[in-house]
């Protein structure tokens, strides 16, 4: 025991360990060497670190979509018949009511000629009906009329000449009886006539307009029907754009009702793409958008023209059409592109690289700042919108402080580190993407609140020449 009391005073020539008791003298041997195993195993940790900065993020919604025409028309035919001759082929540019086939319609034209015959027919009845017989039985009436009237008007004369004949004893009562008898039938006549002739003018010209031009319009309804069948066996485009597909051949029977030839407007291109609904949050009609071919670096510029007003019943998605008003040639309907929608734009916000964000256990966000005292410090922050290679910070970090980008995963907070410096040619934001991929892969990304396996301030191992040892431990 004295020996080992020697010892200690060679080394610990200001502590007067003579004096201190067995026990106390053996616990302070065992804290000493314990404070010097801890500090061999403080090391500083090497980072890389970019500044908070101030400037425009937005929140980008990407998904897979496939190239659709905004006008399409599948052309069925409405009759069944041979086909006689195709005016085009496959891939002819076509307009709006080009011919594009004729069908076999040597019936349909025979029809069509009778019915334009009859329709003459009823026309020139119709026309004398109108014009010539129904004016000439009410002139008719109208000359009867007038005829009975002045004969009613002479009888009444010659009985009020006999009225005073008799009153004068000069006729006798016979002829002036006669007379009024004359008088009655010939005002009766009058009213016979008159009648007739209000009776013409009222609903008589009207029923034989009508007849007349009833037959008129049932010959040229039967004229219409039949040239509308004729105009069947003539098929037409009905838009503009290219025929991509034409399946039967001429001198085969065409099925009514079953494609005969597809035409596309390729003028004006939309990628419909299925969205889950969280994604679909904030997204207007207008928003700006790109669509990105494969193997083509240059992005199609587009905007966004529908958001579905409700959810897909089957996959519970929303369904969104980027449009490309003016689309390259590489863009053909029918194939799979991914489109990007810019879904918020946050202006002039606090922003960071996406991988220099952590999560805890508990789900609160964090990022680590590296501190004047060479030291990483721990800040909980509250995000905004989330973008493509930054996030925004609402609160938690100001514009300037030094944000740990690169070995900042599963490090402790007040860790001691080193900062590195980015290699030349290399945007620091894209190694700290890379390094947030290899933590994507990972089963899990939370921190567990212990340093990570890999790093050196948890492996017992002596720390390499990028984090060199302490003071204490050169002690």
């Amino acid at each position: 025991m004295t020996l080992r009391l020697d010892w200690l005073r060679r080394i610990y020539p200001r502590t007067k360990v003579s004096f201190l008791p067995l026990p106390f003298a053996i616990a302070l041997f065992i804290f000493v060497g314990c404070s010097k195993k801890e500090a061999e195993v403080a090391p500083e940790v090497s980072v890389q670190v970019t500044p908070a900065k101030t400037g425009d993020v937005s929140r980008i919604v990407t998904a897979e979509a496939v190239v659709f025409p905004l006008q399409q028309a599948v052309i069925a035919p409405k009759i069944t018949s041979t086909i006689k001759s195709f005016a085009v082929q496959r891939g002819a540019k076509v307009r709006k009511g080009q011919l594009l086939a004729v069908l076999e319609n040597a019936d349909l034209s025979a029809a069509a000629t009778q019915s334009k015959g009859e329709y003459e027919q009823a026309e020139g009845t119709y026309v004398i009906s109108t014009a010539s017989s129904i004016p000439q039985q009410i002139q008719k009436a109208e000359l009867d009329a007038a005829s009975s009237k002045a004969a009613a008007e002479a009888q009444k004369k010659i009985v009020d000449s006999r009225k005073e004949l008799f009153q004068q004893g000069a006729l006798p009562r016979r002829e002036l009886d006669a007379a009024e008898v004359a008088l009655a039938q010939a005002e009766s006549q009058y009213q016979q006539a008159q009648k007739v002739l209000d009776d013409l003018r009222r609903s008589g010209n009207e029923q034989a307009v009508k007849s007349a031009g009833g037959q008129f319009n049932a010959a040229k309804g039967k004229l219409l029907a039949s040239e509308a069948a004729l105009s069947y066996s003539y098929i037409k485009s009905p838009i503009n754009g290219v025929v991509t597909d034409r399946p039967l051949y001429a001198g085969e029977l065409a099925t009514a009702n079953q494609p005969l030839l597809t035409v596309m407007d390729n003028t004006s291109l939309i990628a419909k793409a299925h969205i889950s609904q969280a994604q679909a949050v904030g997204l207007k009609k207008g928003a700006e958008a790109e669509i990105k071919i494969a193997g083509d670096d240059d992005p199609v510029p587009a905007k966004l023209s529908l958001v579905s007003p409700a959810l897909d019943p089957g996959s519970t998605t929303i369904e969104v059409w980027v449009q490309a008003a003016k689309p390259p040639d590489s863009l053909w309907p029918g194939m799979t592109v991914q489109v990007s929608i810019t879904a918020a734009t946050a202006k002039d916000a606090v922003v960071v690289p996406n991988n220099s964000i952590f999560q805890t256990n508990d789900g609160a966000n964090y990022v680590l700042v590296a501190g004047s005292d060479n030291a990483a410090h721990k800040k909980t922050v509250q995000l905004g919108i989330r973008g493509v290679t930054e996030t925004q910070i609402t609160s938690g970090v100001n514009a300037g402080e030094s944000v740990i980008t690169t070995g900042g995963y599963g490090l402790p907070d007040k860790t001691k580190i080193k900062i590195e410096a980015t290699d030349k040619g290399e945007d620091a934001n894209k190694l700290g993407d890379q390094a947030g991929d290899e933590a994507d892969d990972k089963p899990d990304q939370k921190t567990t609140g212990s340093p990570d396996k890999k790093s050196p301030a948890k492996s017992g191992k002596k720390p390499t020449d990028k984090a060199k040892p302490s003071g204490s431990e050169k002690e």
